[in-house]
């Protein structure tokens, strides 16, 4: 496992974050900075509405529909007859990870109080930066960079 690229991941979720992108926003933008040859910026859009749990509504956390996402755009179907059990069996293992790690996957289980608040703001701070270091190593885990992960090693290790 390389730690500096998971270092990398945690400090560029953090980054986005603390500039005022919400959770799932911070996840996918700062994938998309490890993949920019891929996936257009204008994806990231698309993570909008995941922020505090579906809108706010405190449902599946934003860090892990991020996650998610990005899972996707590495293993997505591209055509119906694609077969969907990998990508069902790597979703799956992603999310009970994800519910290991952090103790639930419901955004107002992980992070009680109000969005607003300093205290709010300092969990999903932490909540963001480590499900990125979590969804590195899955990826890596996996081999599920597609062929960028050398490129990746030499522009994160020291």
């Amino acid at each position: 496992m390389n730690q500096d690229l998971t270092m990398a991941a945690r400090n560029k979720a953090g980054e986005y974050f603390k500039q005022g992108f919400n959770c799932a926003e911070s996840i996918l933008r700062a994938y998309l900075d490890f993949l920019p040859q891929d996936f257009s910026p204008e994806v990231a859009r698309l993570a909008s509405t995941f922020g505090g749990g579906l809108g706010r509504a405190g449902c599946t956390c934003g860090v892990l529909t991020g996650s998610e996402m990005v899972l996707g755009m590495l293993v997505g179907r591209d055509s119906p007859s694609d077969d969907l059990n990998r990508v069902y069996q790597l979703s799956g293992e992603l999310h009970d990870r994800f519910k290991e790690k952090f103790g639930s996957t419901c955004c107002r289980v992980l992070n009680k109080g109000d969005y607003q608040s300093q205290d709010h703001f300092r969990r999903c701070l932490k909540i963001t930066g480590g499900g990125s270091m979590l969804l590195m190593q899955f990826l890596l885990e996996n081999s599920l960079l597609n062929g960028k992960l050398d490129d990746l090693l030499k522009e994160y290790s020291a």
